[in-house]
């Protein structure tokens, strides 16, 4: 079994459930009293906030490459960014240091790819959302067609990460609202939704909502578990 090393703490609510994951997934693979070999190396999202709000991106991927080179010291034989809007700098950290990092986006373009589907909507923070560095990725390696919220709505999709889901509050007026804007997604011809942030899975991941959801932060464990087991 390989060592997997996950950069955590964006927010520590979702790494909780990565760690979750990891371990049950290993244990019904393995069965008995086997549990993942793993490292964690937990930021503090305090610090990591202020960067993104404000732009910083490269110091940010300082901080987040300070923490993968400690799980490489560590004896992680490979990584998990356990955050989706970070994979922004995902080419900046896997460029300084030597042992792989597997991407978020990848392991949730396969999954969308396995069932078929060429439209998906996205819901995640507003750089997710907006930016080219992940909705581009799932356009350019995987020709997936993307669809996301209008304006007022990534701003709450956005709000709601923040203000709520990173603090541990489950509102269920949120939960409704973030229905609402899925149903949406689905009605302008998104085959899935694609829940793109670690911590929208604690919100609605157990809704329905008519397609298949995508939920980023359990198919991002099981495939860390894949690699790890693989021989």
């Amino acid at each position: 079994m390989k060592t997997i090393g996950l950069i955590g703490g964006m927010s520590w609510e979702s790494s909780l459930e990565y760690y979750r994951i990891i371990n049950r997934t290993v244990k019904e693979r393995l069965g008995g009293l086997h549990s993942a070999k793993s490292i964690m190396y937990s930021v503090d999202f305090a610090q990591i906030e202020p960067l993104q709000r404000e732009g910083k991106w490269e110091e940010a991927a300082t901080i987040l490459t300070a923490a993968g080179k400690g799980l490489q010291r560590g004896g992680a034989d490979f990584i998990i960014l356990c955050t989706n809007t970070m994979h922004k700098v995902f080419e900046r950290i896997q460029e300084k240091i030597e042992i792989p990092i597997l991407h978020i986006a990848d392991a949730t373009a396969q999954q969308i790819k396995e069932q078929g589907l060429g439209r998906v909507g996205l819901l995640g923070t507003r750089f997710t959302m907006e930016e080219e560095f992940y909705r581009g990725r799932l356009n350019r390696e995987y020709g997936l067609e993307v669809i996301i919220p209008d304006p007022t709505e990534r701003e709450v999709v956005h709000r709601v990460i923040y203000d709520e889901l990173c603090v541990g509050r489950i509102e269920q007026g949120s939960r409704a609202r973030y229905l609402d804007i899925m149903k949406g997604m689905v009605q302008a011809g998104a085959e899935g939704i694609v829940l793109g942030c670690t911590e929208i899975g604690l919100l609605v991941g157990d809704q329905e909502c008519g397609v298949p959801l995508f939920d980023t932060t359990r198919i991002h464990a099981v495939a860390a578990v894949d690699y790890a087991l693989a021989s």
